[in-house]
């Protein structure tokens, strides 16, 4: 039963993408008076709709994160994923919470956002950023952390680690993780999901059995998996609930 119910869930995300099929595109967004190479996608819509800004993985702004801003235009968010890797592997927290701040101002330059109703998510790096930024603008309602890294900081670059704001958090936050995940081990986000609850903030942990790191992806694509499919579906839905 089990089975069928997520074959069936699959197919009804297909079927979304192919039936209000959006194709974005490249643009650049300034900040620090440098140009970084982005990507938007955004439904057609008469009305404002909610917004999403998603923040690549370390392995940069891979074709399966343009295809899942496409993916996720197609289910009704203006959707900005940001390149924030286009100067440096490595740029400082600083450097990318300008980025992601001139983000939302790009968003907030255009007619077909409702800039009450934005979200931010991240997979890898840009999970950890999810992690660290969403308590610190409240511009956002809420976010999904992809395998992120809640303990990682402590360096000239990445002076704090996301574990420093939990009580600065007041937005909802969805975290997706794997039991294999060997760059960021569950047994770290297991201990961050128990300060969340110490600290009564309002989260959903989703662990899924056997997945590694970056299990959204495989060789740069969205990967053709019941875990891929059902991360997928699950930010969808939590975005669906918590962006209003």
């Amino acid at each position: 039963m089990l089975t069928k119910m997520l074959t069936l869930s699959a197919l009804a995300l297909s079927s979304l993408a192919l039936g209000q099929a959006v194709k974005g595109a490249e643009l650049d967004v300034t900040s620090g008076g440098k140009a970084y190479k982005s990507y938007l996608a955004a439904p057609a819509s008469a009305t404002p709709k909610a917004a999403v800004i998603l923040l690549h993985s370390f392995n940069g702004l891979e074709q399966g994160y343009k295809d899942l801003v496409d993916e996720m235009a197609a289910a009704g968010y203006v959707t900005l994923a940001l390149g924030w890797q286009t100067f440096e592997k490595g740029p400082s927290d600083a450097t990318v919470k300008a980025l992601v701040e001139d983000g939302l101002k790009t968003l907030a330059a255009r007619g077909d956002v409702n800039m009450n109703a934005v979200g931010l998510t991240g997979f890898c790096a840009g999970g950890r950023y999810t992690m660290l930024l969403l308590p610190q603008m409240k511009a956002f309602k809420s976010g999904v952390a992809w395998y992120g890294f809640p303990d990682s900081g402590g360096t000239a670059t990445q002076p704090r680690p996301p574990t420093d704001f939990i009580g600065d958090l007041t937005a909802p936050m969805l975290i997706l993780h794997g039991t294999r995940d060997q760059p960021s081990p569950v047994a770290g986000i297991y201990a961050y999901a128990q300060k969340l609850d110490a600290a009564n903030k309002n989260f959903k942990l989703t662990v899924y059995q056997g997945a590694p790191h970056g299990f959204l992806l495989k060789e740069g694509k969205i990967a053709d998996t019941s875990d891929s499919r059902d991360a997928r579906r699950e930010m969808l839905d939590y975005f669906g609930d918590t962006l209003k």
